[in-house]
């Protein structure tokens, strides 16, 4: 029977190739993402451990790295790093030296005053140059390190894009006016954020630190020891000489290594997840052409089939035969497809690498065992199972059945229990998608979606008599004879156009969810941009840290502006509400007397005048989760130590929050941090929202490439490129999916051609055209291509506006819209994949002999 298998495989080849190549795409993306994030997670942890490599003991002030990120430059409140802690440090027994760190945002502007990186990776810090002059962290490839606040060295990629050359003038920003500062050198640096696509802005210490801390106070001081020194012993020593106190934190080199590196593990580990999602759904979308493959040659075999039943096979080698030939061609596929991953991984980093510059950091190929095994074996297991119930109707062929070749019809029994099945899928996934939409659960939806798609496959061949009939009016009146037979060649056999339009199903549905939902979010990131934001224009941070105060003051000079207002974050203790003391919060510190003039809040419960009365408003989601209520009476900590209590004024609706703690900045403000930074300001116009103005405000800020100054129109086109950004990869992603249900057309129609080959042959001797043909083939192409798409276009909907009704919490207002547009351009192409995959079975049909066809059996 091993030897029958075989011979069958290398007979049938030909009708084998798109199953194949099937197996072989779905392969080739596991292989791909395997091969490619594990080539990647070597990559970054390689290049991590030579950042740790020299850094024997490490002690990190918490506090220190947040002020530096935010440019606050506001006073510590705990024990601090200081040059003092550094020569005590350098003075340890085992220490060879101690290098202080400080570190922030730092914005480079280009030549056209755009920022060169984005607005998380632009990275600030200080050079320390040893007694050569040089900073051995960051190695010089020209020039010299910074010495004064008037210079600057820059990466040399960023010195690249930015068309720098040593001595020119580098405008260089944090949270506030525009510097302008001579670039002294250019450098190396395998820092992760600007390997990346960041950038890195040196500056010297003392410069470093009245950026982004305080003279004198360090971030991080990074301990160097001497050679044979042990880390954990100078570790103790350490520990004992560093300031005692929350936010002082010290480790070995080593063990921010090891944190690295189970960081860079579990995001490779994200990214492999994500990645190998749409390969489960490409194999998935393959299961129906390989099952549909094996159902048609059992079909074409029926007579060799009950042969060999009549000379002694039983049913159970009659299965093994089927499914060693599933087990060969699964093999040989998912061996083509470990070769082609590999070529894609290859491929993928030399893309990321090149136009989309993302700068993956040099290492070797890596191909693990586990990824060979998991290639092959995905790739046979999946056959297998798509084979099995081809095998198990092969077995059942009786030997009467040698005196036939046709297809065994199914029983009306296994019909019923099929449509029942189907039935009662479709129920519990409608019901679970209602029920998630209702309860706005996200994992319900996704389990309702999930049934509810796997019963409509059961049941697509009882849907595809209505369906298709829907058409056969349209294809008598325009085509004919041909239509007609195109339309009763897609209903011969239900099970097979329902197999072979639902692999283009899961792609449509997929992509008419993933576009509802994107046209729901952008409708409702218009409406809310339109509704809520009263102001002409927001100025704020791009990477969301804080602004310099000085902003404000130079906005409120600036010509054209008639009124403006600011926000920021004042973090506050809590106790008093039966929770225990030191409960934090973040305040959100508002001009009671204008706040309604630069954005729309509406009062659900309590008092619309409770900010003007000192009291604090609450959004209806923290006052749910946080059980804040109306006349609570809250005790608190403001930052400066000093105590005081809030009271809980009203409830904001749940549509018009801005935040979810309002308080008035007369009553927080003074309790505030010195010098603490804005989250934003909000500027309302002379003459409304004018190009001048926007442009004023920047000249304002000293344009600033980290500033954005955003109107209604500039949130809305973020917001959609955003979307926009993340549909395009889902569709590239998806796109393996839709491929491989091009390939189950092509094969089902070369197949069905090949199976009514004495009937073409019979239709061509009694006067149908070789057009005609074609035309017949195309047409029935078409019909299936269409009703998967139909199928899919209704399920995509459905799901989408479950998935829709989840968001109504995390995004106000938002509806379900079906984009028309979109949606027809989604059945068109499903009708052009039909006509397309029927090209060259159509052809291989009207050219066939016609005399040769009425003998073939």
């Amino acid at each position: 029977m091993f030897r029958t298998a075989l011979r069958n495989v290398l007979a049938h080849k030909g009708r084998l190739l798109m199953t194949m190549l099937a197996v072989m795409l779905g392969t080739a993306f596991v292989a791909g993402t395997l091969v490619f994030t594990d080539t990647m997670g070597h990559a970054l942890r390689t290049q991590n451990s030579k950042s740790y490599a020299d850094i024997a003991v490490t002690v990190s002030d918490s506090e220190a790295v947040g002020r530096g990120y935010d440019h606050g430059g506001r006073a510590a409140t705990g024990p601090t790093l200081t040059e003092d802690t550094r020569r005590a440090l350098a003075a340890l027994p085992g220490a060879a030296d101690v290098r202080g760190v400080v570190s922030g945002f730092a914005g480079i502007a280009d030549r056209k005053g755009a920022l060169i990186g984005n607005g998380f990776s632009t990275t600030g810090t200080n050079y320390v140059p040893g007694a050569d002059g040089t900073d051995p962290r960051y190695p010089l490839v020209a020039g010299r390190g910074p010495k004064d606040a008037t210079e600057i060295a820059l990466d040399t990629r960023t010195a690249e894009k930015g068309g720098f050359k040593l001595g020119d003038t580098v405008r260089v920003a944090v949270n506030g006016p525009v510097m302008q500062l001579k670039l002294t050198g250019t450098l190396h640096t395998n820092d992760p954020r600007v390997v990346a696509g960041g950038s890195l802005a040196a500056f010297d210490t003392a410069t470093a630190q009245q950026l982004y801390l305080s003279p004198g106070r360090f971030a991080e001081l990074d301990v160097r020891a001497e050679p044979g020194t042990d880390d954990t012993a100078l570790l103790s020593a350490v520990k004992q000489a560093a300031p005692q106190g929350d936010g002082i934190e010290a480790k070995t080199g080593r063990e921010l290594a090891d944190e690295q590196d189970r960081m860079i593990a579990q995001g490779t580990k994200v990214l492999s997840t994500f990645l190998m999602a749409f390969a489960a759904i490409a194999l998935f979308v393959g299961i129906f052409i390989i099952a549909n493959t094996f159902s048609m040659l059992v079909a074409q075999r029926t007579r060799e089939l009950a042969l060999l039943r009549a000379v002694g096979a039983t049913r159970r080698q009659i299965t093994r035969s089927v499914k060693v030939e599933a087990a060969l061609v699964g093999l040989t596929a998912s061996v083509a497809g470990l070769l082609a991953g590999i070529g894609i991984a290859v491929g993928l980093k030399a893309l990321l690498n090149g136009p989309m510059d993302a700068n993956l950091p040099d290492g070797p190929l890596v191909i693990a065992p586990t990824t060979v095994l998991a290639a092959i074996a995905v790739g046979v297991l999946v056959t297998l199972i798509a084979a099995w119930l081809p095998a198990r109707r092969a077995s059942r062929i009786a030997p009467v059945a040698a005196m036939s070749s046709s297809e065994q019809p199914a029983t009306q029994k296994s019909l019923r229990l099929r449509n029942t099945v189907g039935l009662l899928f479709s129920l519990a996934g409608a019901g679970a998608l209602a029920a998630g939409a209702g309860g706005k659960e996200v994992k319900l939806v996704g389990l309702g979606a999930g049934l509810l798609l796997i019963g409509v496959f059961v049941l697509t061949p009882l849907l595809s008599r209505p369906l298709i009939a829907l058409f056969a009016p349209l294809l008598r009146a325009v085509y004919g004879t041909p239509g007609k037979l195109a339309r009763e060649n897609a209903l011969r056999n239900p099970r097979r156009t329902a197999a072979t339009a639902s692999a283009l199903t899961i792609g449509v549905t997929l992509i008419t969810s993933l576009t509802v939902v994107g046209a729901s979010v952008n409708k409702a990131v218009d409406d809310s941009a339109s509704s809520d934001l009263k102001a002409d224009y927001t100025v704020a941070m791009q990477n969301f840290s804080m602004l310099s105060p000085e902003v404000a003051a130079q906005i409120a000079r600036t010509p054209g502006v008639s009124a403006m207002s600011t926000e920021r974050s004042v973090p506050v203790s809590v106790g008093g509400r039966g929770e225990g003391e030191g409960d934090s919060e973040w305040l959100t510190a508002v001009d009671a007397a204008t706040i309604d003039q630069f954005t729309t809040v509406k009062i659900r419960e309590g008092s619309a005048d409770a900010l003007a009365q000192g009291k604090l408003l609450v959004s209806s989601s923290r006052s749910e989760h946080g059980g804040y209520k109306v006349g609570d009476v809250l005790a608190v900590t403001y930052p400066d130590g000093s105590k005081g209590s809030l009271t809980v004024g009203g409830v904001l609706e749940a549509d018009t929050a801005p935040a979810p703690v309002l308080a008035p900045e007369a009553v927080v403000g003074p309790h505030a941090q010195p010098g603490s930074g804005l989250n934003k300001v909000l500027v309302k116009g002379a003459n409304g929202a004018t190009e001048q103005l926007k442009q004023a405000l920047r000249d304002a800020t000293g344009g600033n490439p980290l500033i954005a100054v955003k109107g209604e129109k500039d949130i809305k086109a973020e917001s959609r490129q955003a979307v926009t950004d993340i549909l395009n990869m889902m569709y590239g992603l998806l796109g393996m999916s839709v491929v491989i249900a091009v390939l189950g057309v092509v094969n089902t129609m070369a197949m069905s051609v090949f199976e009514r080959r004495r009937e073409i042959g019979m239709l061509r001797a009694i006067g149908l055209d070789r057009l005609g043909i074609r035309r017949m083939v195309r047409l029935e192409s078409l019909l299936i291509a269409l009703f998967g798409g139909l199928v899919g276009v209704g399920l995509g909907v459905l799901v989408a506006w479950a998935g829709v009704r989840t968001m109504a919490d995390s995004l106000k207002g938002i509806t379900t819209v079906v984009p028309p547009l979109q949606i027809a351009c989604f059945l068109l192409a499903a009708s052009v994949i039909g006509l397309l995959a029927a090209l060259w079975p159509a052809h291989r049909a009207a050219r066939m002999d016609i005399l040769g066809a009425i003998r073939s059996e």
